[in-house]
């Protein structure tokens, strides 16, 4: 790797890797940390050029992201975890979870996409149209650069196809808001795709983890308790 990434811990026991979504860092889980780290030793990564951690000179992908996250955790000598996503830290998480799930005992994908158009038209049009108008200061300007690659990330990318998610061995819970920017239909699609998974569409928006925490925080515990039956 060409970069160490930052990360913050609490905790002990069983991983539980925590990855933020974009433009994010680790922070957003402010909520989940002390909750979840009475039961497992919780790290929360700031993923390439988010939070604490640099850019470095690889490509700017979901795809680099899950290869970063292999080396982060081969670098602690984690051969197995826990893995929590949100937003494009989801799909970094489905990434990294087709591709190396011996690594994986438990997902959560939490407002995870498959595609660009799996986000509903009203949240992605600003997106495209901010990407189009970074594209040429980006040429120029550094920090336009760099706001274009995170935008990038939102309109190019990912392109999961349904089909592959059938190869997932391991349980997964799929959560999204009542109200959240990727369409109901497409996280209900995610869900039945993953052969030993669970659905919880809570009240709230897509930052339910922050937001409506107190609902959020036991239906996560409860799955990898193995506590009572979700409702």
């Amino acid at each position: 790797m060409d970069i160490r990434l930052c990360c913050v811990e609490a905790g002990e026991g069983f991983p539980l890797v925590l990855l933020h979504g974009n433009g994010e860092d680790h922070t957003y889980f402010k909520r989940q940390m002390g909750p979840f780290s009475q039961h497992f030793r919780v790290i929360a990564v700031d993923t390439r050029g988010h939070g604490e951690s640099p850019r470095g000179t690889a490509p700017f992908t979901l795809e680099q992201f899950a290869e970063d996250l292999k080396e982060f955790l081969d670098g602690r000598s984690i051969t197995r975890c826990h893995l929590l996503g949100f937003s494009d830290g989801g799909n970094i998480a489905l990434l990294f979870a087709l591709k190396y799930p011996e690594y994986v005992e438990k997902l959560i994908l939490n407002g995870a996409d498959l595609c660009p158009s799996g986000v509903k038209l009203t949240t992605q049009l600003p997106i495209v149209l901010g990407w189009g108008m970074c594209r040429v200061p980006a040429l120029f300007s550094r920090k336009a650069r760099a706001n274009w690659e995170m935008l990038d990330l939102m309109v190019t990318q990912p392109h999961i196809p349904t089909e592959t998610l059938a190869r997932l061995p391991m349980p997964a819970l799929v959560v999204a808001g009542e109200r959240d920017m990727i369409r109901e239909g497409h996280t209900r699609a995610i869900a039945a795709a993953i052969p030993d998974s669970r659905l919880a569409i809570l009240p709230g928006d897509h930052f339910v983890a922050r937001r409506n925490w107190q609902t959020f925080n036991p239906l996560v515990l409860d799955f990898l308790l193995d506590g009572a039956q979700i409702p």
